[in-house]
């Protein structure tokens, strides 16, 4: 079974990705989190996750603008840690700031995608993103 950790804080654009994430594929879970701080605590198995840590995500797709902890505090934990530094991260963000751009691939993000505006075009994108990091991608352990 694949899996992808989907980091958004955002209702409507968390509805609009898994949506996306899950058309055409039966075989993928997805697990949402709101704020970064769960986001750690799913990837390092401590608190609601400490009892049963879920397996590691194919990918993380990573909002920047996320309560508690912010998503480049995320990334950067992430990539410090040797059980996930070769963990994929994509940044998917509505930021267009290019700092946001430079910080994230200076801590090791593997893409950075602006979310589309309308829809459709954001539907698309998500499930571009879906097939590479589940179908084609190849990951340690694979």
């Amino acid at each position: 079974m694949t899996s992808i950790l989907l980091v958004e804080d955002n209702p409507a654009d968390a509805e609009l990705t898994l949506d996306a994430l899950r058309e055409g594929a039966p075989n993928l879970t997805v697990d949402w989190v709101k704020d970064g701080a769960q986001a750690l605590d799913y990837l390092f198995g401590r608190a609601a996750y400490a009892d049963k840590p879920p397996p590691p995500p194919k990918v993380v797709l990573l909002d920047l603008r996320l309560p508690k902890v912010d998503g480049l505090q995320v990334l950067k934990a992430v990539r410090e840690d040797p059980r996930t530094c070769c963990l994929p991260v994509v940044v998917l963000t509505s930021s267009r700031e290019e700092s946001d751009l430079v910080r994230s691939y200076q801590l090791g993000t593997n893409a950075y995608v602006v979310k589309p505006v309308d829809t459709e075009n954001f539907h698309q994108a998500v499930h571009t993103l879906r097939l590479f990091w589940t179908d084609l991608n190849h990951t340690r352990g694979e």
